[in-house]
């Protein structure tokens, strides 16, 4: 009786409950920009679907170069109660369920001297360059970076594309990184990382996405997924980190075939169901995730033995 009830029997719920149970000494890291959305786009239903189930089987965290707004704008308002940990500007705004860890500012490290020798540096330097567009905002401050784009960030989505293949051609960031590197990386300790389709970061060296590692001394095994995983990319430094096990993708479709492959395969599909299933509460449940959750639970239960 109390398997009809339940729809399983006592042995495959046992087996149910052991499938499910969350490992607080394991983490997964992910970057955002190429690793859960596409540049400057939100992260797909699909994508919150098996974040959530992820998490139900290990601790989950986010480490990106942008400010928190932009994470935001890409991954929800509530995104730092989405994941156990949170990372702004490479950790340099950390978040810890939801709520500040910490925060540490370039401006008290390197002072306003420094950071104006900087800036004018790179207006100039941008001033001179020869590209195809030029729009606004092509030095953007924040809590523990400058963010240096030659275009300008207030391009558009058509224009930061064609930049970017403008880039791959002509090199204008590495060889604007190039310059930057002699005229301050000794002498400020600074790291230059090129990321993203239009800009580069600036900051002092050790204040890579490395730097939020210092948060998690406590965590055994620490999972990280990221695309810009070459050298001079902004993963490298934590990609190639003794304390990582690294996971290098092509978008946010390799993201989740990686992340179903390697936790979630012998989620039981009672599992899949149960984590996948959107929250009920006032208004109308997502079509959009409910259609989401679906797909990823029947990808995971033709992996199950038998199928």
């Amino acid at each position: 009786r109390d398997s009809e009830v339940r729809g399983t029997t006592p042995a495959r719920r046992a087996a149910l409950g052991a499938a499910m149970a969350r490992r607080t000494d394991v983490i997964c890291l992910f970057d955002v920009d190429g690793t859960l959305a596409k540049p400057m786009n939100k992260a797909t239903p699909e994508m919150h679907a098996l974040l959530k189930q992820l998490r139900g089987r290990v601790l989950t965290g986010v480490v990106g170069g942008s400010n928190l707004v932009k994470q935001q704008g890409q991954l929800g308002a509530d995104c730092v109660k989405e994941f156990d940990y949170f990372f702004a500007e490479n950790g340099l705004v950390a978040y810890k369920d939801g709520e500040v860890l910490a925060k540490t500012s370039i401006k008290d490290y390197l002072g306003e001297d420094a950071i104006k020798d900087l800036v004018n540096f790179c207006l100039k330097y941008i001033a001179d360059l020869k590209i195809p567009v030029k729009r606004g905002t092509f030095v953007e401050f924040r809590n523990g970076m400058l963010n240096v784009s030659p275009i300008g960030r207030n391009c558009s989505q058509e224009e930061r594309d064609a930049f970017e293949a403008y880039d791959r051609q002509h090199q204008v960031r590495a060889k604007m990184v190039t310059a930057l590197r002699a005229k301050f990386g000794a002498s400020l300790g600074l790291t230059f990382s090129i990321g993203g389709q239009i800009s580069f970061d600036v900051f002092p060296t050790g204040w890579d996405k490395t730097f939020c590692l210092r948060y998690l001394d406590h965590v055994k095994e620490i999972h990280f997924f990221g695309d810009k995983t070459t050298e001079g990319g902004n993963d490298y430094e934590i990609y190639t980190h003794p304390r990582t096990v690294g996971h290098a993708v092509q978008s946010p479709a390799d993201t989740m075939r990686i992340v179903s492959e390697l936790f979630l395969a012998d989620l039981p599909a009672e599992a899949v169901a149960a984590t996948a299933a959107p929250a009920r509460g006032p208004g109308l449940v997502s079509m959009a995730a409910a259609a989401a959750a679906i797909a990823v639970a029947v990808v995971l239960v033709l992996q199950q033995p038998g199928f």
